[in-house]
């Protein structure tokens, strides 16, 4: 079977992200040997599908997502974005393409010396065009959609963990991307909170944003019945169409 390395870019079929034979490696420090942590990768993602990305601690889901949303580069295989390959792109064609997605890492990433509206406005800044609303009214109606219209004037510190992912989900939303791509997002965070987290991402999803989310949230992703794969040291190991948590088949 031929794989995308090998397909003409009209034999490419019509979905938002491809990855192919992707895999991306990580020296060990002080050791002459490095770690896979994923590895011949191959994912088609369709414009507007909610995809949930489930496996234990360590099996990879945070790196995927991350070459997903052209935070880093492969070590192996390609990235297409509506058909162009990514991985030929110069680090300044990458960077400009970062725009298209909003990204949410796993850890906490406000800017703790900063207010809740410097840590947006700089972001809102880099993507603002003249289309767009000016960054300052962008900032205060991504927190307001959010529910965090109050919080402009805080710091991270002042809120609750709760209320940071939801700034920083904020922050991903501001300059309209085409892609949100959000690791464990609810971790840590009470039920009805989490609850409220995945209805408004919903909400998102129903206006034709893709959505691709790494998550240890076995009761919600079975509630809401979307796409599953299921990630086994560094390999697709399930990939099912309106799936529970951690189906194979």
């Amino acid at each position: 079977m031929r794989t995308f390395l090998s397909l003409k870019k009209e034999e490419i079929p019509p979905c938002q992200i491809y990855l192919d034979g992707v895999g991306r490696d990580y020296p060990v420090e002080g050791e002459h040997r490095i770690v896979r942590a994923i590895d011949g990768v191959n994912l088609a993602i369709q414009r507007g599908e909610f995809v949930f990305l489930t496996g234990s601690s360590g099996a990879g889901k945070s790196t995927l997502l991350q070459v997903i949303a052209c935070e880093i580069p492969p070590t192996r295989g390609r990235v297409y974005l509506d058909g162009v390959n990514l991985t030929r792109m110069s680090a300044r064609q990458r960077e400009r393409r970062r725009l298209r997605f909003g990204y949410v890492p796993q850890f906490p990433s406000l800017l703790r010396k900063k207010t809740i509206h410097d840590n947006l406005f700089t972001v809102a800044r880099l993507g603002y065009t003249k289309a767009q609303l000016p960054p300052e009214q962008r900032v205060q109606k991504a927190l307001n959609l959010v529910g965090m219209g109050h919080a402009a004037n805080c710091y991270p510190v002042e809120l609750s963990m709760g209320e940071c992912r939801r700034v920083e989900l904020a922050r991903a939303i501001i300059n309209n991307p085409d892609i949100l791509v959000l690791d464990e997002l609810t971790a840590n965070l009470d039920e009805d909170t989490a609850w409220d987290m995945f209805l408004f991402l919903s909400e998102l999803n129903h206006h034709g944003l893709t959505i691709v989310m790494a998550t240890h949230a076995k009761k919600f992703v079975n509630l809401m019945r979307r796409r599953v794969i299921t990630m086994v040291d560094g390999h697709i190991f399930g990939d099912v169409e309106k799936g529970h948590y951690g189906d194979i088949v």
